[in-house]
């Protein structure tokens, strides 16, 4: 779950972007294949590496699979792959260092990971920016949300999913009435794989949600 923490002045979100760069469209590209379609992601591995590894363990160890885009907020983001359809959440390996410092901004078709208010607790949910989210970016929105990718292919599809009818379901707001699927996550261009024979990092049960992991839009 993400959360945004206080904004700056508008002037600051300004200076903050001059310096900041957009993901490199290179790399490993992972596909989401949705019950409304599918979504190419490009990963920047050289500006996120640590994300990128994370992010590419749990798409070929089929952890994505069968998840949903649990909350999905119009002008906002789009949310997922931390929920099955009937919202119980999955396990994760530990979660990652946040590497937003690496100044990637959270512009429209950007990919980040999410969290809880602790900048260094993203596991396996990341959202798909739907319009240019500076709160969420390094220093504007305090330790920020890393951005890790772009979307290339499909964000008619994102735009598609955010606007769905949504409502609230199990304590959890804007879940959407159907279950937007993501039915597999396949590696295209896939970074060199672990070697064989080396250990897989443990798998740990989701801590319970807290209610301070809620965000909150402009």
């Amino acid at each position: 779950m993400i959360i945004v923490t206080a904004l700056f002045a508008v002037a600051v979100a300004s200076a903050q972007s001059a310096t900041a760069t957009t993901p490199a469209v290179s790399g490993p590209v992972v596909v989401l294949e949705t019950t409304m379609g599918n979504i190419r992601i490009a990963l920047d591995e050289q500006k996120a590496p640590i994300t990128v590894k994370n992010f590419l363990a749990y798409a070929r160890a089929g952890h994505y699979d069968g998840t949903i885009f649990h909350r999905v907020i119009p002008r906002f983001m789009i949310q997922g792959g931390g929920m099955d359809a009937a919202m119980k959440e999955k396990a994760t390996r530990p979660p990652i260092k946040n590497e937003a410092a690496n100044k990637l901004r959270n512009d429209r078709g950007t990919v980040a990971m999410a969290r809880t208010a602790d900048p260094n607790s993203a596991t396996a949910q990341f959202f798909v920016n739907v319009k240019n989210n500076a709160s969420l970016d390094y220093g504007i929105g305090g330790a920020g949300y890393a951005v890790f990718g772009t979307v290339i292919e499909g964000m008619d599809v994102v735009d598609k999913i955010v606007a769905v009818r949504t409502t609230s379901m199990g304590g959890h707001q804007d879940v959407p009435v159907t279950p937007v699927v993501i039915k597999r996550a396949r590696v295209e261009a896939a970074a060199p794989a672990p070697a064989a024979g080396a250990p897989a990092e443990p798998i740990q049960r989701p801590a319970p949600l807290r209610p301070a992991s809620m965000p909150r839009r402009n």
